[in-house]
């Protein structure tokens, strides 16, 4: 049962185990239908099992990941003041024309920008403003956008996988498993670089070695101004500078004894001083307002609801019988459960929400750590929920 000694009871004497699984089985399936907002089924099946006893109010909010969510709302208001100086775009036009706007390179080059800012920013951010850049590129060379579109979308997916703050599923595993920056990067880094070039490779095969553009086509884009796409150069500098330091901090975080939620709210916190200090009172708070404004809090109320759902079935005991039952059908071998984890996370996050699988696995990996000798035998176990969820 509970950790914390809470014993889940439910109203009109149902089974705790069924009642918790059968409301979180429903939220789920409500969430793969998409008919309804995710964060408003979410927080909707959390209400319903604290109103009807299967935890009550403090155990529920015990049963958030906090350093999860200030990590997330961190990145996410660094990403919705920097966006606004136009690097990024900077960035797209900058390295099309370093291969000349030929389009064979462009397509290659914008794989590597957007995999690399994926794995510091969240892939939906980069994707957007990575996308905008490349159709207007691809609309001067007269040349199809989709190879482009669908490559950047699998480099911002392997990009983000490679880093703790890259992908959604990465900050949960991370923060439940107590790894950190260095672990991802070390562990999952030369993977991902592994990955990325197939991709790369494959991606020329089948689309790069056929696109041409016309001299008149590729001298439009060599004439695109790359510097005009800043927007605010303080800001570009001002926002350069905190991403650094931050990176910096998330490296030495184990030195520094930091959560990295504390680093992202720390940057998130500097950076907003830096944009707003020189205004006054009122056009302080009016930039605050519109950077706070753009942050996705139905990403971040959607975890809230996500982690009380999940502590719920795991106080009924049911995520224990999951664990119990990986266990015994791998033989108790490490590399068995690693592997049935991969594929089985592989399978199963591209039939639902990578997000809710990896939040509801967390308890179910803690679970399997005594049959393998203690938490710090398992680490295989996080890697494999990792690379099968990405």
């Amino acid at each position: 049962m509970a950790e914390h000694g809470f014993v889940p009871h439910i109203v009109f004497g149902l089974n705790p185990l069924a009642v918790s699984t059968l409301i979180l089985v429903l939220t789920y399936a409500v969430i793969i239908w998409d008919r309804f907002n995710r964060a408003v089924v979410a927080l909707l099946g959390a209400a319903i099992l604290v109103i009807i006893g299967a935890l009550d109010q403090a155990e529920a909010v015990a049963g958030i990941d906090w350093n999860t969510i200030g990590l997330l709302t961190g990145m996410m208001i660094l990403v919705s003041i920097a966006r606004h100086s136009g690097m990024f775009q900077f960035v797209a036009i900058w390295s099309a024309q370093r291969v000349n706007a030929n389009p064979a390179g462009i397509l290659l080059l914008l794989q590597v920008v957007t995999a690399v800012l994926s794995a510091l920013l969240d892939n939906v951010t980069t994707v957007l403003l990575i996308v905008s850049v490349t159709l207007a590129i691809t609309d001067e060379l007269d040349v199809p956008p989709y190879p482009f579109l669908f490559a950047e979308i699998f480099a911002s997916n392997i990009g983000g996988a490679s880093t703790l703050v890259g992908d959604p599923p990465n900050i949960l595993i991370g923060s439940g498993a107590g790894l950190d920056f260095n672990a991802f990067l070390v562990v999952l880094g030369p993977v991902i670089v592994v990955v990325m070039l197939v991709q790369l490779l494959i991606i020329h095969i089948t689309w790069g070695r056929k696109l041409h553009a016309s001299p008149e086509a590729r001298t439009l884009v060599m004439g695109m101004n790359a510097a005009g796409m800043i927007t605010d150069w303080t800001l570009m500098r001002q926002s350069l500078v905190v991403f650094g330091l931050v990176t910096v901090a998330f490296v030495l975080a184990r030195w520094l004894h930091l959560e990295p939620a504390t680093i992202a709210l720390g940057g998130a916190a500097l950076l907003l001083l830096l944009h707003t200090w020189k205004g006054s009172s009122e056009q302080q708070t009016e930039a605050v307002h519109k950077s706070l404004a753009e942050v996705e809090w139905i990403t971040i109320f959607f975890f809230v609801g996500l982690f009380i759902l999940v502590h719920a079935v795991e106080v009924s005991g049911l995520l224990g019988l999951i664990a119990d039952a990986l266990v015994s059908s791998t033989g108790g071998h490490l590399p068995a459960a690693a592997y049935a984890i991969l594929w089985g996370s592989a399978l199963l996050s591209a039939i639902i929400d990578n997000i809710p699988f990896v939040a509801t696995m967390l308890p179910v990996v803690k679970g399997m750590a005594p049959a393998y000798g203690g938490l710090d035998k398992i680490e295989p176990l996080w890697w494999s929920l990792s690379l099968g969820a990405s």
